[in-house]
């Protein structure tokens, strides 16, 4: 969104030049002209021309000022200069008051709303140009042509610069993510780990309170380094469908699909895509890594494990299962009273910011965790803008 606002702000400053050249023009072909039937009323739609073009200039400078409000109100202005071009300088005018100064308007509409606006302000003015003359000739054709084909030009190539511009953002955001993720494992690689894999040996000689500590240095070890993990979770590679303004959308069903690959787990997956924002769809495709992270340290590294997707329109619902010996009562609140936070955190937490629900079911028939994600704005962001 902050690259297509960057671009569009770029081609009004472009726009602004463009319209003091056109009313230079304009201006000048009407002096030396003077072909008015009305000189009071021309003269006066030239001074309406000049007012408009600085209030223009100074309304398109802002982002928060360029209101459809204003985008019809220029276009108004333009298509009723040229409606009136019969009364002022008579049926048998050849070129219209504003001539080419109406460009301005239908290049504004072709930056703010793409290739259709412009399309559209274009085949008003032309059809406008049109109805006023007695008679058309070639050179009306062409010039109604050319109105139509650049404002829709126009739009199109804002349009394209745009998507290039989030495409570069989005570029440059996943390089530095993954300039972190190396500058941050090989931290935590030479500092913590090493750490925690000295107190993890040591530990185990002592004995006693040493063995408890070396049981805990080895469960924060694996816990650092499934974060690890999780930080690469969400695959660059993974199709992507927006439009300029729009989220980045992933199919989340390819990702869990990759990811049950990865880990060897089964996954029954629907057939057809499942779109989601790649926000909330990398944070759920993190809880689902951590869920199985958990059935690797507490059941085995090749416990089976069953990974299933389901698309009920209104929300997402991932179920991941296992057939361990299942949760033993109380042990999840011990853990998170001993700061151990894998499952408050990194499963309930997301879904919870997500504003969904992680749902356990746990006992001697196995563990099943049930993640939903709704379809909507999270309760986090509703509760935000309600403040």
């Amino acid at each position: 969104m902050r690259a297509a606002l960057a671009v569009e702000s770029r081609m009004y400053r472009a726009l602004a030049w463009l319209r003091i050249a056109l009313l230079v023009n304009t201006v000048g072909l009407n002096l030396y002209r003077d072909n008015f039937d009305h000189p009071t009323a021309g003269w006066i739609s030239v001074g309406v021309m000049i007012a408009w073009t600085g209030f223009a200039l100074t309304r398109y400078r802002r982002p928060e000022q360029r209101t459809p409000a204003l985008l019809v109100a220029d276009l108004a202005v333009a298509a009723a200069l040229m409606a009136c071009t019969p009364l002022v300088k008579g049926p048998w005018f050849s070129a219209t008051i504003p001539g080419f100064w109406v460009a301005g308007a239908l290049f504004a509409w072709g930056i703010r709303y793409g290739w259709r606006g412009g399309l559209f302000a274009g085949a008003l003015l032309a059809t406008i140009d049109l109805v006023a003359r007695e008679h058309i000739e070639q050179k009306d054709y062409s010039l109604v042509f050319l109105m139509v084909l650049g404002g829709a030009t126009v739009g199109y190539l804002c349009g394209s610069l745009q998507e290039m511009a989030a495409e570069r953002d989005l570029a440059q955001r996943r390089a530095a993510a993954e300039a972190e993720r190396t500058r941050l494992g090989r931290a935590v690689h030479d500092g913590v780990l090493q750490v925690l894999a000295l107190v993890q040996r040591r530990g185990a000689e002592l004995g006693g309170t040493g063995q408890e500590l070396s049981r805990l240095a080895a469960e924060q070890e694996e816990a650092l380094r499934a974060l690890i993990r999780a930080q690469g979770a969400v695959e660059t590679e993974w199709p992507v469908a927006a439009g300029p303004g729009e989220p980045v959308e992933v199919d989340l069903a390819s990702a869990l699909g990759a990811l049950a690959a990865r880990r060897r787990v089964e996954a029954a997956l629907p057939g057809r895509p499942v779109m989601l924002p790649s926000e909330p769809a990398g944070e759920l495709l993190a809880a689902v890594g951590a869920c199985l992270d958990n059935v690797a340290r507490h059941v085995g590294e090749d416990a089976p494990a069953w990974i299933l997707l389901e698309d009920l329109g209104a929300e997402v619902v991932v179920t991941v299962r296992d057939e361990g010996p299942g949760i033993p009562e109380g042990r999840l609140d011990a853990a998170e009273a001993d700061g151990r936070l894998g499952v408050s955190g990194s499963i309930r937490g997301r879904l919870r910011d997500l504003g969904g629900e992680a749902r356990l079911d746990t006992g001697g028939h196995g563990t099943e965790w049930e993640l939903v994600l709704p379809r909507g704005e999270p309760a986090s962001e509703r509760g935000a803008r309600r403040q």
